[in-house]
């Protein structure tokens, strides 16, 4: 018999089931309640940016308590030069997923969005 704490279950905190839906993503983009896949809703626990420049939010089910893994990648090229412009321009730069609402800041040398991805070196 196996010993259940050397491989916990999917959902766990342990283990959180990956979501791969690009609507999930663009809802989230868009600060609009993502649904959960079992039903009800899910609820953002936190964020954390990869070395690569991309960043894993986990989530919560409000009806089931599993817990799910959203990856959100990295910023384009594109999304770059936009941040860019911004700056050229003098206007605080906001995150070219979310839109205006969200204006990056300044975390460890990097530009972040609270969405997670990061937009390049701060100046």
């Amino acid at each position: 018999m196996r010993d259940p704490r050397e491989d916990p279950p999917g959902g766990t905190q342990a283990d959180p089931i990956p979501l791969d839906d690009a609507s999930l993503l663009k809802a989230y983009y868009a600060g609009q309640r993502l649904p959960s896949p079992v039903g009800g809703f899910l609820d953002l626990l936190g964020s954390r940016a990869l070395p690569d420049g991309s960043a894993r939010l986990l989530f919560e089910c409000n009806s089931s308590s599993l817990r799910y893994l959203l990856t959100v990648p990295k910023g384009t090229r594109r999304d770059r030069e936009k941040v860019r412009e911004q700056m050229k321009s003098g206007l605080d730069p906001h995150c070219p997923r979310c839109g205006p609402a969200r204006t990056l800041i300044r975390a460890a040398g990097d530009l972040q969005c609270p969405c997670g991805a990061l937009f390049g070196k701060a100046p």
